[in-house]
């Protein structure tokens, strides 16, 4: 036998052993704590307890991810898109035969804060267990009585993934899960001074999982931090349905770094505030169903919290507010393309200074949408248009159109370039090649609603 034949043997060799010891590891249960009832009555749980649990539903959010459009509260079925295929969210009302009838406590412990099944196998982490596992016991318990007693059955099959074989297979995931997700481990709120900062801190962190968009992940999709020890914390994720979650820290441009805390409040309340507003479906739901229904303190809470993080990495775009392009544009002097695309298009709502009138339309002067280093979310929103949510402390749904039908590629490049380098604005240009291939996605979904 030659060497080279020798040599490849070798090397298969080492491969087997290897896949067949990941496999090993992989497949491998995870023992967990047996969390057990404490004192309550989870059988027969009292009303107080179902309530607290309904709160913290509501501030996990779990009723956008687990109801699919025009369905049943919880009852699963939404499609969320990964780079590999589909997945679809599970039933999780207490239906016997569909749901979670059958879970025990300890079960629902498991998914909720482990990420594992009851079957076993480990969730995709589009359930956001890495950061659920801070969820207190006691939280856990009263979660688990809402659901088993607060909500309503009902039969709905769960949807089998469109995750194709290999990318399929389960144990690389659990492999992924036992490296990557964190132990479940108390937070120490401790650490944090006063009552409002640490109960923000614990929202943030656990229930609200932020980090699960507004943070970046590694190539192997694990988030890059879970608090802000690290400030890639809440330092901006990627883009989700076509939108960028954005930075969360005191960044100065594409930041909350002017923000008041009572913009962050009035934003999670009414998806709005004095000078910005929610742009996107995935945050616009996140007030919808979740952080406008949580008590106002709370809400409060989460604002000193985020106010309390200090800049993430440092960011290209600048913000020094300026009144030449507003003198330009009044005086009637259009200097490029994207000036007089601005006036034709945009200046009616957004004025010639770009602020808009409060409360009504978001100024366009120092906002982190505009400044973000990623000119994604600008560019959909010139193409495609938002709406904002009617909320209760807000209820009129205000929208702007999109305008694809009307600008070419270049145009938009244009234009968008124009705002993000006007009124003080200090952010790189768009290109041609950016529009392109967010205008071939906007046309793509809007074929799939058809």
């Amino acid at each position: 036998m030659s060497n080279l034949k020798k040599g490849i043997l070798v090397v298969a060799g080492v491969v087997l052993v290897g896949v067949v010891g990941a496999f090993v590891y992989g497949s491998q249960t995870t023992a967990t704590k047996d969390i057990g009832p404490g004192s309550l009555d989870l059988a027969a749980p009292s009303a107080q307890l179902i309530e607290k649990g309904r709160y913290l539903a509501v501030a996990a959010d779990c009723v956008a991810c687990h109801t699919a459009p025009k369905g049943q509260p919880f009852a699963g079925g939404l499609s969320m898109a990964t780079p590999v295929g589909a997945i679809y969210s599970s039933n999780i009302t207490p239906d016997k035969a569909t749901g979670i009838g059958n879970y025990s406590l300890n079960d629902f412990d498991r998914a909720v804060r482990h990420g594992i099944a009851q079957s076993g196998k480990t969730l995709y982490p589009a359930m956001p267990y890495p950061s659920y596992a801070k969820v207190t016991d006691d939280d856990m318990r009263a979660l688990y009585a809402y659901f088993m007693h607060g909500v309503q059955p009902v039969s709905a099959a769960n949807r089998e993934h469109d995750i194709h074989w290999p990318l399929s297979m389960n144990w690389p995931l659990a492999i992924w899960r036992k490296t990557y997700a964190p132990a479940v481990e108390p937070l120490v709120l401790s650490k944090y001074q006063g009552e409002a900062l640490a109960r923000g801190a614990y929202l943030v962190q656990s229930l609200g999982h932020c980090g699960a968009c507004h943070t970046p992940r590694a190539s192997t999709m694990q988030e890059l931090a879970q608090d802000e020890s690290n400030p890639a914390y809440l330092a901006g994720g990627p883009v989700i349905d076509g939108w960028l979650a954005v930075n969360l820290r005191s960044n100065p441009a594409g930041g909350l770094g002017r923000w008041t805390e009572q913009d962050v409040v009035d934003t999670l309340s009414k998806a709005r505030n004095a000078h910005s507003a929610v742009i996107g479906t995935p945050m616009a739901d996140v007030v919808l169903h979740s952080t406008q229904e949580m008590a106002p303190e709370d809400l409060k809470a989460i604002a000193v919290y985020l106010k309390s993080l200090t800049p993430g990495p440092e960011e290209k775009a600048r913000y020094a507010a300026s009144d030449a392009t507003a003198k330009a544009l009044k005086a009637g002097r259009e200097e490029n393309r994207g000036a007089q695309l601005y006036l034709d298009n945009c200046a009616a709502c957004h004025r010639s200074d770009a602020t808009s009138n409060a409360k009504v339309f978001p100024a366009l002067a120092g906002n982190p949408s505009v400044l973000s280093d990623d000119p994604t979310s600008l560019i959909r929103l010139v193409l495609a248009g938002s709406s904002l949510p009617s909320t209760k402390g807000a209820p009129s749904n205000l929208g702007m159109p999109g305008f694809a039908w009307r600008l070419s590629d270049e145009e938009a490049a244009q234009l968008v370039t124009f705002v993000r380098q006007s009124w003080g604005n200090q952010a790189s240009a768009a290109d041609t090649g950016q529009v392109a291939k967010i205008r071939k996605q906007v046309d793509a979904e809007a074929e799939v609603k058809h």
